[in-house]
């Protein structure tokens, strides 16, 4: 069938919509009508990469929410006319996946990034071949788009669908982080760097959980507001705090048990490390570039005891946590809604330089 698709091109800076063809569902297939999908950095660094990440051309998107239209033969738990959202997708049988631990699946990146299926093939094509596509297990800058049964997760129709796509990545890993990667416990100190929404979204799990204080380090105005609705303490401006270990220091003497990096920028990290109290604990979660790396005195790290820690998709299983997450934003513990603003898919560019200039902090997009 004819789809209409955002599609990444070698040498364009933007997307540019088109008409695609996508196959119908092989057997544990899932052909789900976009409703919502948001759109994440990693999205926009993938574009930006030219293909390096990614072979173009090719259909990014991989925040998803729709309704099933179609299923493979060896689907039996998921039904024409589920509401569903789409999250990453794993091998479900190498020991990360079987121990509980999805987002470490030893396929992780062929799966996500390869742009094909294992057996090589495309669901997506043009007038001149394949396109590539199966981005995070989905591809969901589109009208439609083909999942794997792994990475669907049904949910319920009285939801408002077209803003639930953003529980499969950014949120999941944000909260998740916290609630996960962390374990964090009522009491516990927090330092948040970068206010996106990975980084309100922990802000949101941590003040669940109980954590203070919380602190959010953002250059964002609007953002350090919304931190701030969402249960942060202390909000600081980078450009007013340029020693940001110093100024988290005259704000909790002795440092925090947690920092989170969302910015994947080594000074950064480095400040967060440097704010840590002794036997704390750093999580980076954020793209860096190709060459970035961390400087850092291992003896310092023996001494204080200090933990670093790698985060993928906030260490959760989508099909259990994601319920979860709906629940608290059920119950108003959670209001990831009011960071959101939708933008059809024909402004998918728009909608990507007002994030990246801070005029919106979740864009969601409608097919």
């Amino acid at each position: 069938m004819q789809i209409t698709a955002a599609v990444a091109r070698t040498g364009q800076h933007d997307f540019s919509l088109e008409t695609l063809t996508i196959e119908a569902p092989r057997a544990e297939e899932v052909l789900v009508r976009i409703i919502g999908v948001g759109l994440c950095h990693t999205d926009i660094k993938v574009r930006e990469s030219d293909g390096g990440w990614f072979p173009f051309p090719a259909v990014l998107g991989h925040e998803g929410s729709g309704i099933v239209e179609a299923v493979g033969a060896d689907v039996t738990d998921i039904a024409p006319g589920d509401h569903v959202v789409l999250s990453f997708l794993t091998c479900g049988q190498c020991r990360p996946c079987t121990a509980g631990q999805p987002p470490h699946c030893t396929s992780m990146i062929p799966l996500n990034f390869g742009g094909k299926r294992p057996d090589g093939t495309s669901a997506l094509s043009d007038a001149n071949g394949p396109v590539s596509a199966h981005f995070f297990g989905q591809s969901s800058f589109a009208s439609h788009a083909l999942a794997h049964r792994r990475n669907v997760v049904k949910v319920s129709k009285d939801l408002p669908l077209e803003l639930l796509g953003p529980l499969g990545c950014g949120i999941q890993t944000g909260a998740g982080a916290i609630i996960h990667s962390f374990g964090a416990k009522p009491g516990d100190s927090l330092l948040v760097m970068g206010a996106g929404a990975v980084g309100l979204s922990a802000v949101m799990a941590a003040n669940i959980i109980g954590c203070t204080p919380i602190i959010v380090l953002e250059p964002h105005e609007s953002r350090r507001a919304l931190a701030k609705d969402f249960g942060a303490h202390h909000v600081l401006d980078p450009a007013s705090a340029p020693d940001i270990a110093a100024a988290v220091q005259a704000l909790v003497p002795g440092g925090m048990n947690y920092v989170l990096d969302t910015t994947g920028l080594p000074d950064l990290a480095a400040a967060g490390i440097a704010a840590l109290a002794p036997h704390g604990t750093l999580g980076v979660l954020a793209s860096s570039a190709a060459n970035a790396s961390l400087t850092l005195s291992l003896n310092a790290l023996v001494s204080k005891g200090h933990h670093i820690i790698g985060i993928v998709e906030g260490d959760a299983d989508p099909h259990i946590f994601i319920p979860e997450m709906i629940n608290h934003y059920l119950e108003g513990r959670l209001p990831f809604d009011k960071m959101i603003k939708t933008y059809p898919l024909a402004d998918i560019n728009q909608a990507i330089a007002d994030s990246e200039a801070g005029l919106v902090t979740k864009a969601v997009l409608i097919p």
